[in-house]
C-alpha cells in the first residue's frame, strides 16, 4: 500500500489534511511538527486510518553536545512515541547533528546515547522506531550507509531524496529498510517534488522497495504532486 506524508498539505489544519488525504490513501504519516503537531491521539482515533508518525525534527537534536537539550529531544521524541502507541503506528526519526567539525565524535557520543533511551522507550511502549538518512546538509549524520553502523540494531528508514542528494542511493538501496520516503529531485535541492519530475531512477527503488517489504510513504510538496506520484507508482 502507498501511504501519503501530511508533509503535502503542512500548511492546512491537521484535521483538514486528513480529511483530503484519506480520500486517496488509508496509510498517513503525520508530520508531527507545526500546525501537524499532535499533543494527543484524539484526532486521529477519529479517523479510520492505519498511521505512522514522523517525530519533531525542526526544534530537536538528539546528538546535541548540550545536554539539557538532548536529553529534552529525547522527551519530546518519547511523548512522539506515546502517541503512536495509542494508534498502533510507527515513528520515524531525525539522527540529529553537530554544530562543529571538531565536534563529531562527542556528538556519536551523545546520540547513541539517546538512541539507546529511545530503545528504552519504544519497548516501553510497544512501538517500532526508525531512524531516517539525511539530505546534503553539513553537520547532520546518517548521510550515507557507511554511517548506518550508528544506529547499530535500529530500524533504517530510507529517505530515497536525501540518498539521491548525497549521490549514494544505489548503495542505500543494499542495505536492510524498514520504511521508505518517495519523492524526487535533480540532485542538488531537497526539493520533494513528484515521482518522476527529477532525476531518481524508481525502478531500482521499487525492486528494493519489494524485496525489503518496506512501508511506503510518498513524500512530496504538493497534494497534486502526490495524486500525481501515485499514479506513476502505482504503473510500476
Amino acid at each position: 500500500m502507498l501511504g501519503v506524508s501530511t508533509f503535502c498539505l503542512h500548511h492546512e489544519p491537521l484535521e483538514s489534511a486528513l480529511d483530503q488525504i484519506s480520500d486517496i490513501t488509508s496509510l498517513i504519516e503525520i508530520m508531527d511538527d507545526g500546525l501537524h503537531y499532535v499533543a494527543d491521539s484524539t484526532l486521529l482515533g477519529s479517523y479510520d486510518i492505519n498511521y505512522s508518525l514522523h517525530a519533531p525534527s525542526r526544534g530537536v537534536n538528539i546528538a546535541s553536545l548540550l545536554d539539557p537539550i538532548r536529553r529534552a529531544s529525547v522527551e519530546v521524541t518519547g511523548q512522539c512515541f506515546r502517541v503512536a502507541a495509542e494508534v498502533n503506528a510507527d515513528v520515524i526519526v531525525h539522527p540529529g547533528y553537530f554544530a562543529w567539525t571538531e565536534e563529531r565524535e562527542l556528538a556519536v557520543r551523545q546520540l547513541k546515547k539517546s538512541l539507546l533511551e529511545l530503545a528504552v522507550l519504544s519497548d516501553e511502549y510497544s512501538i517500532s522506531f526508525f531512524v531516517e538518512n539525511m539530505g546534503n546538509w553539513n553537520y547532520f549524520f546518517l548521510r550515507s550507509p557507511d554511517e548506518l553502523e550508528l544506529i547499530g540494531d535500529i530500524g533504517f528508514a530510507l529517505d530515497v531524496g536525501h540518498a539521491h542528494l548525497n549521490g549514494c542511493l544505489d548503495e542505500f538501496l543494499t542495505c536492510p529498510i524498514r520504511h521508505i520516503h518517495l519523492h524526487d529531485n535533480d540532485g542538488t535541492d531537497d526539493t520533494h517534488k513528484p515521482v518522476g519530475d527529477g532525476t531518481i531512477d524508481l525502478e531500482p527503488v521499487m525492486k528494493a522497495v519489494k524485496s525489503n517489504g518496506a512501508t511506503q510513504i510518498v513524500e512530496v510538496d504538493t497534494f497534486e504532486g502526490v495524486q500525481r506520484s501515485i499514479e506513476v507508482l502505482e504503473k510500476m
